[in-house]
């Protein structure tokens, strides 16, 4: 059995999360094992190298908890996206619709240089709200988006296609 695989079975569903009809992907069975977490990681890693980033983005919250890894393992620098309000300097923001509503990201006005190569990481895709804001935010200072990389991909809702133009990387398929 692939990687991919193999850490598919790790991922919990939980019924009716956050609210009925919903079948939640639970990424954190796959954060507690060591091994499968640690392979997450060095397979995103290996799929990502050759786009050659300069640096890392990740979006708050879950986000975070790859890309920063990821950043480390390819000697990048990481940029973190944050909610409207948690970032101590000058920012640049986006706001977004969600399925009930809207959102916004900030991204600090410095985060990123003209030109400078970007990888945008999040745990997972779904509709590509959050990342088309991102890199929204990213192409707003200048910088170009090499490629999005998440660990798990919601085929269904078709979020991919939203990044049309980009590359995009998942490891595990739903």
């Amino acid at each position: 059995m692939d990687v991919a695989n193999q850490l598919k079975e790790k991922i919990r569903d939980v019924p009716d999360f956050p609210k009925k009809g919903i079948l939640f992907k639970d990424i954190t069975t796959l954060l507690q094992d060591a091994e499968a977490f640690r392979q997450a990681i060095d397979a995103l890693v290996e799929r990502v190298r050759q786009y050659d980033p300069e640096v890392v983005v990740g979006m708050e919250s879950r986000g975070f908890i790859f890309a920063a890894p990821i950043a480390y393992l390819l000697g990048t620098g990481f940029v973190p996206v944050r909610k409207l309000g948690k970032l101590p300097y000058q920012s640049v923001s986006v706001e977004y619709d969600l399925e009930y509503g809207a959102a916004t990201l900030e991204m600090h006005v410095d985060a990123i240089r003209p030109g400078q190569r970007v990888l945008v990481v999040d745990d997972l895709l779904a509709t590509g709200g959050t990342v088309c804001a991102t890199i929204a935010l990213i192409e707003k200072l200048g910088g170009v988006v090499v490629a999005a990389a998440f660990l798990v991909e919601l085929d269904f809702l078709h979020g991919r296609s939203r990044l049309d133009g980009h590359n995009v990387v998942s490891l595990i398929h739903f």
